[in-house]
């Protein structure tokens, strides 16, 4: 039961809200403002109407006190939480994420974060900063796990993301017309003659890079993170447990992490040109390693750098800097990259008549919107053939006369 007091012009109320378990004494606060009356009771009817709600809340064991803190401040809590046992390149992406939703609310209180209030935040995504649906979709997922666990410890007592939606882009007839989901690959002539160039022309180790990336369709992360030991000679596989994460590209910075998703550790078979490959490529690579036996980073990585850094793996820059410089010399289009290669694998393998399944199973993939796309544009023209072959085995046959 609340009872009421005025001071001056302003009223409050103090509730009994029951027995303190470590002093044995009762626990009857006084309130003089709640999240509807922010400023404070001006009557008794406003007082009255709080101690109602606040009395039906503790009847029902849904009363929660809310903690006083910074939005800012619940973020940061709330990101070393999120981290424990997490990937760190998982880290990086939610914390690029919660950057853009602290510098929003950076002087609110997260228990004032309501729900037109987060609204407020994704139209500002949406409308002001032009930021692409992929990555708003992103920050409010985000979002909704920092709320989430803001109400599960009592910081706030609604969930401001519930019901509110990310718009997505409204595709015109002319993007419908124009799609160019389709990326960019090379066809298998222009495949031969990269290679061929990498082969002739490539400074060390180019060859057997981009030859593994053609022939396997692996990741240009997983290349640079392949061992000696991946390699099996007798079964002719490799195995792909582990990718190269070093977002600054500084060469001794590198981590070995899993590889993408659960998906993406597979063994796969490969042709025989990329054992005779590895072998010459080996042999290389133990030359170098008796110039610099002293100073040689000796933990079998395939694809080592030879510079003043002899041993460490490369890093994805390096792989599509050495692409860059082939395409050029080839004369092809220079805004292909590394994973141009593993669309190119996509391509080749549906032309060959190689199952969906199949493919994505190799890649590592367990859905991929882009690899159906290559898959569909390359399969249309085999649907388009089986369509002429049926009519041409029709076309003597009269289906007019009954």
């Amino acid at each position: 039961m609340a009872t009421f007091r005025k001071r001056g012009n302003w009223w409050s109320y103090r509730i009994d809200m029951g027995i303190n378990p470590i002093t044995n004494k009762r626990i009857q606060p006084t309130f003089s403002k709640s999240e509807e009356y922010p400023n404070g009771f001006k009557t008794k009817d406003e007082a009255k109407k709080a101690a109602t709600k606040h009395q039906n809340e503790l009847d029902q064991g849904t009363y929660v006190k809310m903690k006083e803190v910074k939005f800012v401040t619940l973020a940061e809590e709330w990101f070393k939480y999120y981290c424990k046992g997490r990937k760190i390149s998982t880290q990086r992406v939610r914390k690029y994420e919660l950057l853009r939703l602290t510098k929003f609310f950076e002087f609110d209180l997260a228990k004032n974060i309501n729900k037109k209030r987060y609204q407020e935040f994704l139209d500002h995504m949406e409308e002001e900063t032009k930021l692409m649906d992929a990555t708003r979709v992103g920050t409010h997922l985000a979002a909704k796990m920092l709320f989430a666990y803001a109400l599960e410890f009592g910081y706030m007592k609604i969930d401001p993301t519930e019901y509110t939606k990310v718009h997505r882009a409204q595709a015109t007839v002319e993007d419908i017309e124009n799609n160019t989901e389709i990326p960019k690959y090379l066809e298998k002539e222009q495949l031969a003659l990269f290679l061929k160039t990498a082969q002739t022309k490539g400074l060390p180790g180019d060859y057997m890079m981009f030859l593994t990336l053609a022939y396997s369709g692996m990741r240009d992360g997983e290349l640079c993170a392949l061992k000696k030991t991946d390699f099996d000679k007798v079964e002719k596989t490799v195995s792909i447990t582990k990718t190269n994460y070093n977002p600054s590209c500084k060469v001794i910075e590198f981590t070995l992490l899993p590889p993408k998703n659960k998906g993406s550790i597979r063994k796969i078979e490969l042709d025989e040109i990329i054992f005779i490959a590895l072998e010459d490529h080996l042999a290389k690579q133990n030359e170098l390693k008796m110039r610099y036996r002293k100073t040689y980073y000796d933990k079998g990585f395939i694809f080592a750098l030879s510079n003043e850094f002899p041993g460490y793996p490369t890093n994805i820059d390096f792989v599509g800097w050495r692409m860059s410089r082939l395409l050029k010399l080839a004369k092809l289009d220079e805004n292909l990259t590394p994973h141009s290669l593993r669309h190119t694998h996509t391509s080749l393998l549906a032309e060959a008549g190689v199952p969906l399944e199949d493919i994505m199973d190799r890649l590592g993939h367990v859905d991929d919107k882009t690899t159906k796309n290559v898959y569909m544009h390359v399969t249309k023209k085999r649907k388009k053939e089986a369509s002429q072959k049926f009519g041409e085995l029709m076309k003597n046959l009269s289906i007019s006369e009954q």
